[in-house]
């Protein structure tokens, strides 16, 4: 099903054919000077062709140098819409590159860019979300992101966003969510969740999961997880192989737990694993295979699993030692005897 897609075109009033050419690095002190003129369309110009420039590292890092990033973080909350989109722009370009990153979280831009989540302009939000989301690619981004209490902030907007920016928060969520899990539990994420797990779009199925992985690797979030063992268990069978492999991981954190090898026994999935396990070039197969260890814990699910233990040999075959020693303890497991 197709689904509208946030434009990034520009007003028809501006003619990017007339903005300054620009020279690399001779270009960019001129370009700066530009920026904080008191004519509108000067700004744009300039903005237009610092877009251009930052696409080069060298010219990030020289832009950060002579103070670019507090030039454009008194650019975000300007009232003309051109100008946000095109800082927000400049902003995710430079977030692409190592050095930008570490310009953005040295300039303090996060907590600057937190004020446009409420932007009227859908692309301004889009832009903004792309930044937080490169951001969290580096655990240091990703604690500069949970510091500036934007954890609660992007649960929220899971809620109410369009899809194509949904995605880029449950990835910026996903990352984060590896360091620090707390406040997004307190914030209603397990709801969140649950439903994002049944939408009907499969990129959100998947980073859904994915961030659902991320939160069991946490102590207080294995709880989270067990609660959305049956979500689980159905994504198993899902047509996208992505959406079955990070299904496949999240439920291998569930079953830790005993009430979640309760839950997934119960839900039928021993079943639907069995057959990822039988893929062999499917990404779920080492964490259905580690899975299926954890449910032949249970005496109901040894019992079941006796008589599959040929279905693991194809994987102590294969390459992969984590492969090899998954199987090894799913049939050590299995086959064990009071």
């Amino acid at each position: 099903m197709a689904h509208a897609r946030i434009s990034a075109n520009l007003p028809p009033n501006i003619d990017t054919t007339k903005a300054p050419l620009a020279f690399g690095r001779r270009a960019l002190p001129k370009l700066k000077e530009e920026l904080s003129s008191p004519d509108l369309l000067t700004q744009q110009r300039a903005l237009m062709a610092l877009c251009d420039l930052v696409h080069d590292p060298e010219n990030v890092y020289q832009a950060i140098e002579i103070g670019f990033l507090d030039s454009l973080k008194t650019l975000l909350p300007h009232q003309d819409s051109t100008v946000r989109q095109k800082t927000t722009e400049i902003l995710s370009i430079m977030a692409l590159h190592h050095v930008g990153r570490q310009g953005i979280l040295e300039s303090e831009v996060i907590s600057a860019l937190s004020k446009l989540l409420d932007d009227p302009e859908d692309i301004c939000r889009k832009n903004t979300h792309q930044t937080f989301e490169m951001m969290a690619k580096l655990p240091e981004g990703a604690v500069g992101i949970i510091s500036a209490r934007l954890i609660p902030l992007l649960v929220g907007k899971l809620k109410t966003e369009l899809e194509e920016i949904q995605e880029l928060i449950l990835n910026t969520l996903s990352n984060c969510l590896h360091v620090e899990a707390s406040e997004a539990l307190a914030a209603g994420l397990a709801d969140v969740l649950k439903k994002q797990l049944t939408h009907s779009a499969a990129a959100i199925r998947s980073k859904a999961a994915w961030v659902l992985l991320a939160v069991g690797t946490h102590p207080e979030g294995k709880n989270v997880a067990c609660e959305t063992v049956p979500e689980l268990v159905s994504l198993l069978e899902d047509t996208d192989p992505e959406v079955q492999a990070a299904a496949a991981g999240a439920l291998m954190f569930a079953t830790i737990k005993p009430q979640g090898r309760f839950s997934a026994f119960a839900a039928g999935a021993i079943p639907p694993l069995l057959k990822l396990v039988a893929e062999e070039s499917g990404q779920a197969r080492l964490s259905s295979i580690q899975t299926l260890a954890a449910l032949a814990e249970l005496p109901e699910g040894r019992r079941t699993l006796l008589a599959h233990c040929d279905a693991f040999q194809p994987a102590l075959l294969q390459p992969c030692p984590a492969l090899q020693r998954a199987a090894e303890t799913a049939i050590r497991v299995i086959r064990w005897k009071p």
